[in-house]
């Protein structure tokens, strides 16, 4: 058996590499068996492999980026509440505390506790989105406790028995209660078949202390991302960024300081924290602050703690992003998926090669309530994405999601779903912003209501002020638009509407970078033809001249 050794950079890589594996093959699990389409369509999920200390190492790859960054702080809350000598093989705990979490209740944290040869070896959790959580969550609230339940950090199940306790004040405060406990019992089964994956994968290898083995997969990580940030120069690199808010607007300080192989990422200056639910708790900020570091110094290695064992992430108590109880935190992505624009572009001179421009994001989505034909109520949410940013040698793609990696649901599953008819689902000409590299197309999404009783609406979405910004020389994108039919409406808003009703959503477009004087005239002419952009346009913005090619 091995033992407090150095392991090879070969056997690291294989037994990395299977852990990994392991990990999807768990995901995949979840999604087969899981009831809601927000986690068997949107993968709005994570998986994770943390050792007994804690430590995030292994995830699965369509992890959501803020889950796997809050996991670890989540864990270290649990075991405050139950020490691992009190923990036993079965047992699984339960958490969707909005400050220990994810930022917002909707969020689900379990975590099971893997045992071998009666031993504490690790830990499996997984987080996923469940769309209804109880109470009335509104772009309206005021502090925390109107959005819903807070389940405080439990036992769901113990030593594999149902805690019928937990269950029973869970099922008491949700609308569909089969349907979230359906993805919670789908958890259970991914459970079951990774650590049976997990333990074979250390016996196959001979891995005795798996605190070792993490060590120096942490390490690998840690000396990469360090030999990263060492290659650019040292300085202090800042940028704000406003965001729409709700009565006024809203602004993000960012200032980037890198000294060696040491970087820190300051939010001072931020708007101080809101009455209204957009506020980003500080897991939530230090989550996708440490992506945005990663995707740009070193987007290759796998994800884990050691790749952020170099960054410090602060933001200023009582602000926007680091909120103090009970502000309201349910539309968190709102602030929260402005953070990696807001760094890319303090550190677009610097690396202008390794960023993107902002995209049409934070992400867009509704969500619709009501009741289907035979009386059940549904809750249905729908995602739809803005175009990505200009990337820096390549066009930004048309309806991608980022900072989220979030899917959209097939338009005709939804219609089976709930009484709404899609009539639209276009690109829109001319949204993505000028450049030398275009920024990405965004999309038109029409919903008509066909249910003959009320369904309530709510949106919360940006980027209808302030479009996403380019970037080096390059243009804005289009900004976003609500309509209710034909008629603009607040881009956060809880409408009720009612049969033969039309809403549309216009998603913004992504920002360009470099110059438009720079495009070359073949990029251009391949847009107008595939209608990407209209001659206006092209004449504005690029100074082309049509010719007979058109």
């Amino acid at each position: 058996m091995t033992t407090n050794k150095q392991y090879s950079a070969l056997q690291v890589g294989i037994v990395w590499q299977r852990l990994n594996g392991l990990l999807d093959e768990t995901a995949h699990v979840f999604v087969r068996t899981s009831f809601s389409s927000v986690v068997r369509d949107n993968w709005d999920f994570a998986v994770c492999l943390m050792d007994s200390k804690g430590r995030l190492f292994a995830q699965s790859s369509r992890s959501i980026p803020s889950f796997i960054g809050s996991m670890p702080r989540t864990l270290k809350i649990m075991l405050k509440r139950f020490p691992k000598e009190t923990l036993s093989p079965g047992d699984v705990m339960i958490s969707n505390d909005a400050y220990h979490g994810t930022g917002h209740l909707n969020d689900v944290t379990m975590i099971r506790p893997v045992f071998r040869d009666g031993k504490l070896i690790a830990f499996l959790g997984s987080v996923f989105h469940s769309v209804d959580i109880g109470g009335a969550p509104s772009v309206n609230a005021k502090d925390s406790f109107e959005e819903g339940l807070t389940i405080p950090v439990s036992k769901i199940l113990v030593k594999g028995n149902r805690n019928e306790d937990v269950i029973a004040f869970m099922t008491e405060n949700l609308r569909s209660p089969e349907e979230t406990f359906g993805d919670i019992g789908a958890q259970f089964s991914a459970y079951e078949l990774g650590i049976k994956r997990l333990i074979k994968i250390l016996d196959d290898e001979n891995i005795n202390d798996l605190d070792v083995l993490v060590e120096e997969i942490l390490g690998r990580s840690e000396l990469a991302m360090r030999n990263a940030i060492s290659a650019v120069p040292d300085g202090i690199y800042s940028d704000d960024i406003m965001l729409d808010g709700f009565d006024e607007p809203l602004k993000i300080r960012c200032e980037v300081s890198i000294k060696g192989s040491d970087l820190s990422v300051d939010f001072s200056g931020t708007s101080e924290q809101i009455n209204r639910p957009i506020n980003s708790v500080l897991n939530y900020t230090i989550a996708y602050s440490a992506y945005a570091i990663k995707c740009a110094f070193d987007p290759n290695t796998p994800n884990n703690e050691g790749s952020f064992r170099p960054i410090t992430i602060t933001a200023p108590e009582g602000s926007i992003l680091n909120p103090l109880r009970p502000a309201p935190v349910w539309a968190r992505h709102l602030t929260g998926h402005y953070l990696p624009p807001v760094i890319f572009s303090a550190l677009a001179k610097l690396i202008p090669d390794r960023i993107i421009a902002d995209c049409g994001s934070p992400v867009w989505n509704v969500y619709f309530a009501g009741k289907l034909d035979d009386g059940q109520r549904f809750i249905k949410m729908f995602f739809m994405n803005g175009g990505h940013g200009a990337r820096p040698h390549e066009d930004g793609p048309a309806c991608l999601s980022f900072p989220s990696n979030i899917a959209t649901v097939p338009l005709e599953q939804f219609e089976n779903s709930v009484p709404i008819l899609i009539m639209e689902k276009s690109l829109i000409p001319d949204s993505g912003g000028a450049g030398e590299f275009r920024g990405g197309q965004s999309q038109r999404l029409s919903f008509k209501i066909v249910s003959k009783d009320p369904v309530t609406m709510t949106i919360r979405h940006e980027r209808v002020k302030y479009p996403p910004r380019g970037l080096l020389g390059g243009k804005a994108g289009s900004p976003g638009c609500d309509y209710l039919n034909g008629e603009i409406i607040p881009a956060k808003s809880r409408i009720e509407l009612k049969n033969n009703d039309v809403v549309t959503f216009d998603t913004a477009g992504g920002g360009g970078i470099g110059s438009p004087e720079n495009r070359s005239e073949e990029k251009i002419v391949q847009d107008l033809k595939s209608g990407a952009m209209t001659l206006e346009t092209a004449e504005r913005d690029y100074s082309f001249k049509q010719k007979e090619v058109l």
